[in-house]
Protein backbone atom coordinates (compact mmCIF):
# COMPACT_ATOMS: atom_id res chain seq x y z
CA UNK A 1 0.00 0.00 0.00
CA UNK A 2 2.83 2.21 0.37
CA UNK A 3 4.54 1.12 -2.47
CA UNK A 4 1.74 2.21 -4.30
CA UNK A 5 1.26 5.39 -2.56
CA UNK A 6 4.89 6.52 -2.98
CA UNK A 7 4.76 5.27 -7.02
CA UNK A 8 1.12 7.45 -7.61
CA UNK A 9 2.71 10.27 -5.77
CA UNK A 10 5.98 10.29 -7.87
CA UNK A 11 3.99 9.92 -10.96
CA UNK A 12 1.84 13.17 -9.99
CA UNK A 13 4.64 15.17 -9.37
CA UNK A 14 6.38 13.95 -12.71
CA UNK A 15 3.76 14.26 -15.33
CA UNK A 16 3.46 17.94 -15.07
CA UNK A 17 6.48 17.35 -17.50
CA UNK A 18 4.96 14.51 -19.44
CA UNK A 19 6.81 16.04 -22.93
CA UNK A 20 10.43 15.16 -21.38
CA UNK A 21 9.21 11.87 -19.55
CA UNK A 22 9.21 8.13 -21.52
CA UNK A 23 7.53 4.96 -21.38
CA UNK A 24 10.69 3.14 -21.24
CA UNK A 25 8.92 -0.26 -20.32
CA UNK A 26 4.87 -1.50 -19.86
CA UNK A 27 4.40 -4.40 -18.22
CA UNK A 28 1.23 -6.77 -16.93
CA UNK A 29 0.50 -8.01 -14.05
CA UNK A 30 -2.16 -10.54 -12.88
CA UNK A 31 -3.25 -11.77 -15.69
CA UNK A 32 -3.60 -15.56 -16.08
CA UNK A 33 -5.69 -16.25 -18.98
CA UNK A 34 -5.59 -12.74 -20.78
CA UNK A 35 -2.79 -12.08 -23.21
CA UNK A 36 0.05 -9.85 -22.57
CA UNK A 37 0.21 -9.00 -25.51
CA UNK A 38 -3.27 -8.29 -26.17
CA UNK A 39 -3.13 -6.19 -23.60
CA UNK A 40 -0.24 -3.88 -24.90
CA UNK A 41 -1.64 -4.14 -28.93
CA UNK A 42 -5.05 -2.44 -27.82
CA UNK A 43 -3.31 0.00 -25.27
CA UNK A 44 -2.58 3.77 -26.37
CA UNK A 45 0.77 3.75 -23.88
CA UNK A 46 3.86 2.35 -25.83
CA UNK A 47 7.73 1.96 -24.88
CA UNK A 48 9.16 5.02 -26.38
CA UNK A 49 5.58 7.20 -25.84
CA UNK A 50 5.50 10.07 -23.41
CA UNK A 51 4.17 9.58 -20.09
CA UNK A 52 0.50 10.81 -20.24
CA UNK A 53 -1.96 10.25 -17.13
CA UNK A 54 -4.83 10.98 -19.64
CA UNK A 55 -3.97 8.42 -21.97
CA UNK A 56 -3.11 5.75 -19.30
CA UNK A 57 -6.51 6.58 -17.48
CA UNK A 58 -8.46 5.44 -20.48
CA UNK A 59 -6.44 2.92 -21.01
CA UNK A 60 -7.09 1.62 -17.52
CA UNK A 61 -10.78 2.12 -18.38
CA UNK A 62 -10.93 0.31 -21.58
CA UNK A 63 -9.46 -2.45 -19.80
CA UNK A 64 -11.92 -2.45 -17.55
CA UNK A 65 -14.67 -2.62 -20.44
CA UNK A 66 -13.56 -6.02 -21.48
CA UNK A 67 -15.18 -9.19 -20.14
CA UNK A 68 -12.26 -10.90 -18.74
CA UNK A 69 -11.54 -7.94 -16.54
CA UNK A 70 -13.50 -7.28 -13.40
CA UNK A 71 -10.71 -4.33 -12.03
CA UNK A 72 -7.61 -2.75 -13.22
CA UNK A 73 -5.09 -0.10 -12.06
CA UNK A 74 -1.72 1.56 -13.21
CA UNK A 75 1.58 2.01 -11.33
CA UNK A 76 4.96 4.02 -12.26
CA UNK A 77 8.04 3.22 -11.35
CA UNK A 78 11.05 5.69 -12.36
CA UNK A 79 13.77 3.39 -14.44
CA UNK A 80 16.63 5.91 -15.95
CA UNK A 81 17.22 9.51 -16.41
CA UNK A 82 13.45 10.48 -18.06
CA UNK A 83 12.10 7.44 -18.25
CA UNK A 84 9.77 5.49 -16.34
CA UNK A 85 8.03 1.57 -16.65
CA UNK A 86 4.71 1.58 -16.30
CA UNK A 87 2.49 -1.63 -14.98
CA UNK A 88 -0.79 -2.30 -15.59
CA UNK A 89 -1.86 -4.55 -12.39
CA UNK A 90 -5.34 -6.60 -14.14
CA UNK A 91 -8.07 -8.85 -11.82
CA UNK A 92 -8.93 -11.18 -14.30
CA UNK A 93 -12.65 -12.72 -14.62
CA UNK A 94 -13.70 -16.10 -14.80
CA UNK A 95 -14.66 -15.95 -18.28
CA UNK A 96 -16.85 -19.30 -19.56
CA UNK A 97 -20.20 -18.59 -18.28
CA UNK A 98 -23.39 -20.43 -18.57
CA UNK A 99 -26.67 -18.42 -19.76
CA UNK A 100 -29.90 -19.11 -18.00
CA UNK A 101 -33.08 -17.14 -18.78
CA UNK A 102 -36.65 -18.31 -17.42
CA UNK A 103 -39.66 -16.33 -16.88
CA UNK A 104 -43.36 -17.41 -15.85
CA UNK A 105 -46.86 -15.41 -15.30
CA UNK A 106 -49.92 -15.79 -13.85
CA UNK A 107 -51.28 -17.48 -17.22
CA UNK A 108 -49.18 -20.12 -16.35
CA UNK A 109 -46.44 -19.34 -19.24
CA UNK A 110 -43.07 -21.05 -18.65
CA UNK A 111 -40.26 -20.89 -21.09
CA UNK A 112 -36.19 -20.88 -20.56
CA UNK A 113 -33.01 -20.51 -22.67
CA UNK A 114 -29.92 -22.29 -21.29
CA UNK A 115 -26.53 -21.34 -23.04
CA UNK A 116 -22.34 -21.65 -22.40
CA UNK A 117 -20.45 -18.57 -23.45
CA UNK A 118 -16.81 -17.97 -23.26
CA UNK A 119 -15.61 -14.42 -23.19
CA UNK A 120 -12.11 -14.69 -23.68
CA UNK A 121 -11.42 -17.21 -26.49
CA UNK A 122 -7.24 -17.52 -26.58
CA UNK A 123 -6.84 -15.37 -23.96
CA UNK A 124 -7.71 -12.14 -26.49
CA UNK A 125 -11.36 -11.00 -25.57
CA UNK A 126 -13.25 -13.04 -28.48
CA UNK A 127 -16.95 -13.93 -27.59
CA UNK A 128 -17.72 -17.38 -28.81
CA UNK A 129 -20.38 -19.43 -27.87
CA UNK A 130 -24.20 -20.26 -27.95
CA UNK A 131 -27.89 -21.29 -26.42
CA UNK A 132 -30.66 -23.81 -26.78
CA UNK A 133 -34.34 -21.96 -25.48
CA UNK A 134 -37.84 -24.01 -25.19
CA UNK A 135 -40.28 -21.77 -25.69
CA UNK A 136 -43.55 -24.24 -26.46
CA UNK A 137 -40.59 -25.13 -29.47
CA UNK A 138 -36.99 -25.41 -29.75
CA UNK A 139 -34.48 -23.05 -30.75
CA UNK A 140 -31.06 -22.34 -31.16
CA UNK A 141 -27.75 -19.96 -31.89
CA UNK A 142 -23.86 -19.57 -32.31
CA UNK A 143 -22.17 -16.65 -32.78
CA UNK A 144 -18.43 -15.65 -32.66
CA UNK A 145 -17.47 -12.17 -31.72
CA UNK A 146 -13.87 -10.60 -32.14
CA UNK A 147 -13.65 -6.90 -31.75
CA UNK A 148 -10.26 -6.67 -31.67
CA UNK A 149 -9.42 -9.47 -34.40
CA UNK A 150 -7.30 -6.73 -36.87
CA UNK A 151 -6.43 -4.27 -35.21
CA UNK A 152 -7.13 -2.53 -31.92
CA UNK A 153 -10.51 -0.38 -33.92
CA UNK A 154 -11.33 -3.20 -35.89
CA UNK A 155 -13.04 -7.08 -35.77
CA UNK A 156 -15.91 -8.33 -36.78
CA UNK A 157 -19.00 -11.08 -35.65
CA UNK A 158 -20.34 -13.66 -37.38
CA UNK A 159 -23.88 -15.81 -36.23
CA UNK A 160 -26.04 -17.99 -36.69
CA UNK A 161 -29.74 -18.62 -34.87
CA UNK A 162 -33.21 -20.91 -35.91
CA UNK A 163 -35.28 -19.42 -33.47
CA UNK A 164 -39.20 -20.84 -33.19
CA UNK A 165 -41.81 -19.63 -31.49
CA UNK A 166 -45.51 -19.47 -30.75
CA UNK A 167 -46.42 -16.01 -31.64
CA UNK A 168 -49.55 -13.70 -31.52
CA UNK A 169 -50.60 -12.34 -34.53
CA UNK A 170 -53.41 -9.12 -34.03
CA UNK A 171 -55.90 -7.85 -36.60
CA UNK A 172 -59.41 -6.70 -36.49
CA UNK A 173 -59.50 -7.25 -32.69
CA UNK A 174 -59.00 -10.59 -32.93
CA UNK A 175 -55.78 -12.75 -32.31
CA UNK A 176 -54.80 -15.48 -33.44
CA UNK A 177 -51.50 -17.81 -33.10
CA UNK A 178 -48.61 -18.62 -35.07
CA UNK A 179 -45.46 -20.89 -35.11
CA UNK A 180 -43.06 -18.69 -36.10
CA UNK A 181 -39.41 -19.35 -37.26
CA UNK A 182 -36.55 -16.77 -37.88
CA UNK A 183 -33.58 -18.61 -39.59
CA UNK A 184 -30.85 -16.24 -40.39
CA UNK A 185 -27.17 -15.82 -41.00
CA UNK A 186 -25.29 -12.71 -40.23
CA UNK A 187 -21.74 -11.45 -40.59
CA UNK A 188 -20.98 -7.37 -39.08
CA UNK A 189 -17.63 -5.35 -39.24
CA UNK A 190 -16.94 -4.07 -36.03
CA UNK A 191 -14.55 -0.31 -35.46
CA UNK A 192 -13.98 1.91 -33.25
CA UNK A 193 -13.39 5.60 -34.16
CA UNK A 194 -11.61 6.47 -30.60
CA UNK A 195 -12.08 5.79 -27.12
CA UNK A 196 -16.24 6.09 -26.95
CA UNK A 197 -17.56 6.15 -30.16
CA UNK A 198 -18.10 2.63 -32.54
CA UNK A 199 -20.01 1.53 -35.37
CA UNK A 200 -20.70 -2.16 -36.31
CA UNK A 201 -22.15 -2.72 -39.93
CA UNK A 202 -22.89 -5.91 -42.17
CA UNK A 203 -25.84 -7.99 -43.51
CA UNK A 204 -28.14 -10.53 -42.72
CA UNK A 205 -29.70 -13.53 -44.59
CA UNK A 206 -32.75 -14.86 -43.06
CA UNK A 207 -35.89 -16.81 -43.83
CA UNK A 208 -38.97 -16.08 -41.55
CA UNK A 209 -41.64 -18.78 -41.29
CA UNK A 210 -45.12 -18.35 -40.43
CA UNK A 211 -47.30 -21.35 -39.64
CA UNK A 212 -51.10 -20.57 -38.25
CA UNK A 213 -51.81 -22.56 -35.07
CA UNK A 214 -55.16 -21.77 -33.52
CA UNK A 215 -57.57 -18.50 -33.00
CA UNK A 216 -59.42 -16.17 -35.92
CA UNK A 217 -58.65 -15.85 -39.53
CA UNK A 218 -59.38 -13.87 -41.89
CA UNK A 219 -58.98 -13.94 -45.98
CA UNK A 220 -56.57 -10.70 -45.91
CA UNK A 221 -54.23 -12.41 -43.23
CA UNK A 222 -51.56 -15.90 -44.99
CA UNK A 223 -52.21 -18.92 -42.72
CA UNK A 224 -48.98 -19.72 -44.20
CA UNK A 225 -45.69 -17.60 -45.22
CA UNK A 226 -42.06 -18.33 -45.78
CA UNK A 227 -40.24 -15.61 -47.03
CA UNK A 228 -36.64 -14.63 -47.99
CA UNK A 229 -35.19 -11.51 -46.80
CA UNK A 230 -31.97 -9.18 -46.40
CA UNK A 231 -31.18 -7.16 -43.99
CA UNK A 232 -28.61 -4.11 -43.61
CA UNK A 233 -27.64 -3.61 -40.44
CA UNK A 234 -25.95 -0.78 -38.25
CA UNK A 235 -25.32 -0.01 -35.03
CA UNK A 236 -23.93 3.30 -33.49
CA UNK A 237 -22.89 3.37 -29.62
CA UNK A 238 -21.43 6.18 -27.90
CA UNK A 239 -20.43 5.25 -24.49
CA UNK A 240 -19.11 7.09 -21.36
CA UNK A 241 -19.55 4.28 -18.98
CA UNK A 242 -17.01 3.79 -15.68
CA UNK A 243 -17.17 0.71 -13.85
CA UNK A 244 -15.98 0.18 -10.63
CA UNK A 245 -16.43 -3.62 -10.00
CA UNK A 246 -20.58 -4.17 -9.94
CA UNK A 247 -21.16 -0.49 -9.92
CA UNK A 248 -22.11 1.11 -12.91
CA UNK A 249 -21.86 5.26 -13.92
CA UNK A 250 -22.23 7.32 -16.36
CA UNK A 251 -24.21 7.97 -19.98
CA UNK A 252 -24.45 5.51 -22.97
CA UNK A 253 -26.48 5.65 -26.45
CA UNK A 254 -26.93 3.28 -28.95
CA UNK A 255 -28.92 3.41 -31.98
CA UNK A 256 -29.70 0.74 -33.92
CA UNK A 257 -31.15 1.00 -37.94
CA UNK A 258 -32.38 -1.47 -40.28
CA UNK A 259 -33.35 -1.78 -43.85
CA UNK A 260 -34.68 -5.06 -44.30
CA UNK A 261 -35.55 -6.42 -48.28
CA UNK A 262 -38.66 -8.76 -48.45
CA UNK A 263 -39.37 -11.30 -51.03
CA UNK A 264 -43.25 -11.18 -50.55
CA UNK A 265 -45.04 -8.29 -50.68
CA UNK A 266 -47.33 -9.64 -47.51
CA UNK A 267 -44.12 -8.80 -45.94
CA UNK A 268 -42.98 -5.64 -47.53
CA UNK A 269 -40.03 -4.18 -47.35
CA UNK A 270 -39.17 -2.08 -44.50
CA UNK A 271 -37.37 0.87 -42.38
CA UNK A 272 -36.93 0.53 -38.36
CA UNK A 273 -34.69 2.09 -36.06
CA UNK A 274 -34.38 2.43 -32.81
CA UNK A 275 -32.31 4.39 -29.84
CA UNK A 276 -31.59 3.26 -26.35
CA UNK A 277 -30.43 5.37 -24.07
CA UNK A 278 -28.85 4.53 -20.64
CA UNK A 279 -27.87 6.75 -17.65
CA UNK A 280 -26.03 5.18 -14.34
CA UNK A 281 -25.51 7.01 -11.42
CA UNK A 282 -23.97 5.26 -8.29
CA UNK A 283 -25.74 6.63 -4.73
CA UNK A 284 -23.88 6.77 -1.73
CA UNK A 285 -21.79 4.12 -1.19
CA UNK A 286 -23.79 0.88 -1.85
CA UNK A 287 -26.39 2.47 -4.07
CA UNK A 288 -26.67 2.28 -8.09
CA UNK A 289 -29.24 4.51 -9.89
CA UNK A 290 -29.72 2.89 -13.29
CA UNK A 291 -31.97 4.00 -16.33
CA UNK A 292 -32.85 2.68 -20.00
CA UNK A 293 -35.30 5.02 -22.57
CA UNK A 294 -36.23 3.43 -25.89
CA UNK A 295 -37.60 5.27 -28.48
CA UNK A 296 -38.25 3.57 -31.83
CA UNK A 297 -40.01 3.78 -34.83
CA UNK A 298 -40.86 1.55 -38.36
CA UNK A 299 -42.77 1.82 -41.39
CA UNK A 300 -46.59 2.04 -40.04
CA UNK A 301 -47.79 -0.46 -42.23
CA UNK A 302 -50.95 -2.33 -41.22
CA UNK A 303 -49.66 -5.67 -40.70
CA UNK A 304 -50.31 -8.33 -38.15
CA UNK A 305 -46.58 -9.05 -38.00
CA UNK A 306 -45.56 -5.19 -36.92
CA UNK A 307 -41.99 -5.25 -35.73
CA UNK A 308 -42.16 -3.95 -32.24
CA UNK A 309 -43.00 -6.27 -29.43
CA UNK A 310 -44.20 -5.64 -25.88
CA UNK A 311 -42.55 -9.28 -24.01
CA UNK A 312 -41.52 -9.84 -21.10
CA UNK A 313 -37.52 -10.74 -21.55
CA UNK A 314 -37.18 -7.67 -23.42
CA UNK A 315 -39.19 -3.96 -22.12
CA UNK A 316 -41.48 -4.76 -19.41
CA UNK A 317 -40.75 -7.38 -16.87
CA UNK A 318 -44.46 -9.72 -15.88
CA UNK A 319 -45.91 -8.69 -19.07
CA UNK A 320 -46.25 -12.11 -20.75
CA UNK A 321 -44.63 -13.41 -23.68
CA UNK A 322 -45.21 -11.27 -26.53
CA UNK A 323 -48.81 -9.92 -25.91
CA UNK A 324 -48.62 -7.04 -28.76
CA UNK A 325 -46.83 -5.59 -31.29
CA UNK A 326 -46.69 -2.07 -32.85
CA UNK A 327 -44.72 0.21 -35.26
CA UNK A 328 -43.49 2.83 -32.59
CA UNK A 329 -42.46 1.88 -29.45
CA UNK A 330 -41.83 3.99 -26.34
CA UNK A 331 -40.25 2.26 -22.62
CA UNK A 332 -38.58 3.23 -19.84
CA UNK A 333 -36.78 1.25 -17.55
CA UNK A 334 -35.74 2.77 -14.10
CA UNK A 335 -34.79 1.04 -10.86
CA UNK A 336 -32.57 1.48 -7.98
CA UNK A 337 -30.13 -1.47 -6.84
CA UNK A 338 -28.51 -1.20 -3.35
CA UNK A 339 -25.73 -3.20 -1.99
CA UNK A 340 -27.45 -5.89 0.86
CA UNK A 341 -24.65 -7.84 1.65
CA UNK A 342 -21.11 -7.41 0.58
CA UNK A 343 -18.44 -10.32 1.38
CA UNK A 344 -14.90 -11.44 -0.50
CA UNK A 345 -16.43 -12.73 -3.80
CA UNK A 346 -20.08 -12.80 -3.03
CA UNK A 347 -22.83 -9.85 -2.98
CA UNK A 348 -26.51 -9.82 -2.75
CA UNK A 349 -28.59 -6.68 -4.16
CA UNK A 350 -31.72 -5.80 -3.90
CA UNK A 351 -33.89 -4.31 -6.98
CA UNK A 352 -37.09 -1.65 -7.04
CA UNK A 353 -37.84 -1.32 -10.33
CA UNK A 354 -40.65 0.27 -12.68
CA UNK A 355 -41.14 -0.90 -16.31
CA UNK A 356 -43.16 1.35 -18.72
CA UNK A 357 -43.95 0.94 -22.31
CA UNK A 358 -46.42 2.47 -25.07
CA UNK A 359 -46.91 1.25 -28.87
CA UNK A 360 -47.97 2.81 -31.82
CA UNK A 361 -50.69 0.40 -33.27
CA UNK A 362 -49.98 -1.09 -36.83
CA UNK A 363 -51.15 1.61 -39.38
CA UNK A 364 -52.23 3.96 -36.20
CA UNK A 365 -51.47 7.50 -35.28
CA UNK A 366 -49.03 9.19 -32.77
CA UNK A 367 -51.66 9.34 -30.53
CA UNK A 368 -51.51 5.76 -29.64
CA UNK A 369 -48.37 6.50 -27.51
CA UNK A 370 -51.13 8.64 -24.60
CA UNK A 371 -53.74 6.04 -25.50
CA UNK A 372 -54.22 4.46 -22.21
CA UNK A 373 -54.99 1.00 -24.33
CA UNK A 374 -51.40 1.06 -25.34
CA UNK A 375 -49.50 2.13 -21.70
CA UNK A 376 -48.62 -0.21 -19.38
CA UNK A 377 -46.72 -0.06 -16.40
CA UNK A 378 -45.14 -2.57 -14.21
CA UNK A 379 -43.67 -1.99 -10.56
CA UNK A 380 -41.36 -4.31 -9.07
CA UNK A 381 -39.00 -5.92 -7.13
CA UNK A 382 -36.13 -8.00 -6.94
CA UNK A 383 -33.09 -9.65 -5.83
CA UNK A 384 -29.58 -9.95 -7.53
CA UNK A 385 -27.02 -12.55 -6.49
CA UNK A 386 -23.53 -11.21 -7.73
CA UNK A 387 -19.90 -13.34 -7.96
CA UNK A 388 -17.73 -10.61 -8.35
CA UNK A 389 -14.88 -12.53 -9.93
CA UNK A 390 -16.75 -14.28 -12.54
CA UNK A 391 -18.47 -12.13 -15.56
CA UNK A 392 -21.54 -11.40 -15.80
CA UNK A 393 -22.05 -13.59 -12.94
CA UNK A 394 -25.56 -11.90 -11.72
CA UNK A 395 -28.43 -13.76 -11.27
CA UNK A 396 -31.59 -12.17 -10.93
CA UNK A 397 -35.15 -12.38 -10.13
CA UNK A 398 -37.50 -9.70 -10.42
CA UNK A 399 -40.97 -10.14 -10.17
CA UNK A 400 -43.61 -7.43 -11.69
CA UNK A 401 -47.04 -6.54 -11.21
CA UNK A 402 -49.37 -4.26 -13.54
CA UNK A 403 -50.91 -1.80 -12.37
CA UNK A 404 -52.59 -0.50 -15.88
CA UNK A 405 -56.03 -1.86 -17.12
CA UNK A 406 -55.93 -5.86 -17.98
CA UNK A 407 -52.67 -6.50 -16.30
CA UNK A 408 -51.05 -9.43 -15.62
CA UNK A 409 -48.10 -9.91 -13.32
CA UNK A 410 -45.60 -12.62 -13.04
CA UNK A 411 -41.69 -13.40 -12.65
CA UNK A 412 -38.66 -13.17 -15.11
CA UNK A 413 -35.72 -14.96 -14.03
CA UNK A 414 -31.93 -14.52 -15.89
CA UNK A 415 -28.59 -14.28 -15.79
CA UNK A 416 -26.88 -10.53 -16.05
CA UNK A 417 -28.63 -7.26 -15.04
CA UNK A 418 -31.97 -6.57 -17.20
CA UNK A 419 -30.15 -3.47 -18.32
Amino acid sequence: MIKTSLAFFLMVSVFGFSQENIVYDLKIQGNKKLKSSFVKRISNIKPGSPLDSTVLERDILRLKRLPSVGHAYYQVFHSEANKYNVFFNIEENFTLIPSVNVYTTNDDEFAYRVGLYEFNTLGRNITFGGFYQKDIYSSYAISLRAPFLFSNKLGIAISHQSLTTQEPVFFNNSTSDYKYNNTSYEVLGLYKFNFKNRLEFGLNYFIEDYEYKFGATSPDVPQELNVKKWLIKSIYEYSGLDYYYHYVSGFKSNFNFQYVFSTDDVLPDFLIGWNDFFYYKRVGEKGNWANRLRLGLSNNDNTPFAPFSVDNNLNVRGVGNTIDRGTGVVVLNTEYRYTLYDKDSFLLQGNAFVDAGTWRNPGGDFSDFTDKNSIRVYPGLGLRFIHKKIYNATFRIDYGYGITPNATQGFVFGIGQYF
